[in-house]
């Protein structure tokens, strides 16, 4: 039973900015922001979260053989509460009427507006303020080298998705398995029509950490100069940086001692499960898994940026810019994005951090529009327009390749908690970089049995590009007076038909290990008209 919830977030936002002109050669940009950005809460306080502050290990839940928690003793006549001998402490009962009477597992649930409960779950953090510096400087006082640069702090708030997670929480929403009853009503068994007691599950939860909570925030800074190099050309170098702090992830925090995981769990080649119903050893028994959502990672990007731009000619415009750096962050995915589940939760989010998935670390573009001058301004009508008059453009991208993650497949790859566990580095790695040995695959092994690999996340990288995109056009002048005109374009993508390699195979005993498994498109011409009238 899932109960509806009215979710609601309230901000407010402060900001002030002064231009301050403090010579004819610099000129500072000085500006406060504060932003009031109290988490998110539910309307009517109808949610329900575990704080492990408020769980009582001597009321710590009685668990019977079958995984539910004693609600009785063994009944011999009925098989209910097996291996039972009384009704378990830290029990309690819904404020939702739906589920009046039904018994639920409450110890260390808490609900808003009660004693230690904030109304959105978790503290809110009020002392966001953001200044923001910049600064232009005439470094000569001719107005051709500049230097720039500034600085900024900027906060943000989870936009309410951690709350939604934990709307199917106890107190208020309950799912409940009773098979073999009718359809018209749950209650009733299909066998003998007789009522069936509910079984009092540990409940899974999705919350969030009160005490690893404070708002996300984003340290941004640069500094650069530009250059003019004549009176159309302009040169700029500039280091760009920044830094995450308190950036989202959820860990499960229900697990025992690392250490006991073979031995507890039984994670055995072929058998890689955890009951947590029965496992001893769990810190807070009678619940299953408790996901917490945690504001507790960190990112950082720097990068060196050059940039030229230029009109070489009446009929050349050239730019050029190239970026080598590196970008930072954990996740699991594909980059950009929160780290939705650590890996392994005993390490936490360090795991998952490396390269991020959308990382290069060199970047190189070159874009440019060429009008061709050849008969251009010629006598012959014909000449002028059927030869003369063409454009070409084009677009050459050259970049280093995406990082890619080493995983392993079969029983290991979750490791008994869901994560996503990598292998060892245990060989000498090498990359030929060919299709069928992308890197050298016998350069990994699986670790042992419950443990978690030590090769680093996104620690490998895949194919860069070198890509060619070139276009032609012409104009036909139909009516000179009305300025219409047939336009003609030919345009190319990856004009030189090079092979351009894409996936890499990176699952450890995948029978295409460590191989090239996808390229980008071939060659691609498109011819079009358009006419202006």
């Amino acid at each position: 039973m899932q109960d509806s919830g009215q979710w609601n977030n309230v901000s407010w936002a402060f900001y002030g900015q002064d231009n301050w002109r403090v010579n004819r050669r610099l000129t500072l940009n000085l500006g406060l922001r504060w932003d009031g950005i109290p988490h998110t809460y539910e309307a009517n306080d109808r949610m329900g979260n575990f704080y492990p502050q408020l769980y009582n290990p001597a009321n710590a839940a009685l668990m019977s053989t079958n995984g539910t928690i004693c609600g009785g003793a063994f009944n011999p006549v009925t098989g209910a509460n097996p291996g039972c001998t009384g009704i378990s402490p830290g029990l309690g009962f819904s404020p939702n009427p739906i589920l009046a009477g039904v018994p639920l597992y409450l110890n260390g649930i808490g609900v808003p507006g009660t004693v230690g409960v904030p109304k959105g779950l978790v503290n809110n953090h009020w002392a966001t303020f953001g200044p923001r510096l910049g600064f232009a400087y005439d470094l000569t006082g001719s107005g051709k080298t500049v230097v720039r640069g500034g600085f900024g702090i900027m906060y943000e708030r989870i936009q309410g998705n951690d709350m939604y997670n934990a709307g199917p929480n106890i107190p208020f929403s309950l799912q409940v398995n009773t098979p073999q009853v009718t359809m018209q009503n749950p209650t009733i068994a299909l066998s003998n029509g007789t009522p069936v007691t509910l079984p009092i599950n540990a409940a899974g939860i999705t919350g969030l950490d009160i005490s690893d909570y404070k708002p996300p925030v984003s340290y941004q800074w640069s500094i650069g100069v530009q250059h003019a190099i004549g009176t159309k050309t302009v040169f700029t170098a500039s280091y760009v940086g920044n830094v995450g702090r308190h950036q989202n992830d959820y860990r499960d925090v229900n697990l025992f001692n690392e250490t006991e995981i073979p031995e507890v769990a039984g994670l055995i080649p072929g058998q890689l499960a955890l009951n947590r119903n029965i496992a001893p050893g769990l810190p807070f028994p009678g619940f299953n898994s408790i996901k917490q959502s945690e504001n507790e990672a960190n990112t950082h990007y720097n990068g060196l940026q050059i940039d030229l731009n230029s009109q070489l000619s009446k009929d050349l415009t050239l730019r050029a810019f190239y970026t080598v750096s590196h970008a930072v962050d954990p996740t699991n995915g594909n980059g950009g994005q929160d780290l939705q589940t650590v890996s392994n939760p005993w390490a936490g989010w360090l795991y998952d951090q490396g390269s991020s998935g959308y990382d290069r670390l060199n970047v190189a573009v070159v874009d440019f529009i060429y009008d061709i001058p050849v008969f251009r301004h010629s006598e012959s009508r014909l000449l002028k327009s059927v030869v003369g008059g063409w454009q070409v453009s084009g677009i050459v991208t050259m970049e280093s390749g995406l990082p890619i993650n080493i995983t392993l497949t079969g029983n290991q790859q979750g490791n008994g908690v869901g994560g996503n566990n990598r292998p060892n580095l245990t060989g000498t790695l090498t990359t030929p970089h060919t299709v069928g040995e992308w890197f050298s695959p016998s350069a990994f092994s699986a670790p042992a049995i419950g443990a978690w690999g030590t090769l680093p996340h996104n620690d490998l990288r895949g194919p860069g590009r070198d890509n060619w995109n070139l276009s032609l056009f012409k104009r036909f002048t139909l009516w000179e007076a009305r300025g219409s005109f047939l336009e003609l374009r030919l345009e190319t993508f990856n004009t030189w038909n090079h092979t351009q390699f894409n996936a890499v195979s990176t699952g450890l005993g995948s029978s295409n290990f460590g191989q090239v498994t996808s390229a980008f498109d071939p060659r691609i011409l498109q011819l079009g008209g358009k006419i202006y009238f």
